[in-house]
């Protein structure tokens, strides 16, 4: 028997496409249950996020933040993107404040 894992597909402000696989996805609500009701909204985070930031972990991961005052009184949904070829989506989180790495990009 064949599973065949689904890929979603998200258009970033970088003009590069970020897919999350089922796998990432199963981790996202695993880990962070708390974004699991606003999960529809990284399709913003990746296409209009406030800041752009380099991990100080790894530079060949973004780190998008966007925030919204309707998350529990105010949040930034932060999206983690690896950027080594293909580009897809590690994980994704609820966060008080912008955390990590330099601005990679600014509008």
């Amino acid at each position: 028997v064949r599973i065949t894992l689904i890929n979603m597909r998200f258009k970033t402000n970088l003009g590069k496409i970020a897919e999350l696989t089922s796998e990432r996805k199963s981790h996202i609500f695993l880990f962070h249950p708390d974004l699991k009701p606003y999960f529809d909204l990284i399709k913003a985070v990746l296409l209009d996020p406030d800041e752009v930031r380099v991990s100080r972990s790894d530079p060949r991961v973004l780190l998008f933040y966007k925030y919204f005052d309707i998350i529990l009184g105010g949040k930034y949904i932060a999206v983690t993107v690896k950027t080594n070829g293909r580009w897809f989506i590690l994980t994704s989180y609820l966060t008080n404040r912008i955390l990590s790495g330099e601005i990679y990009e600014k509008r």
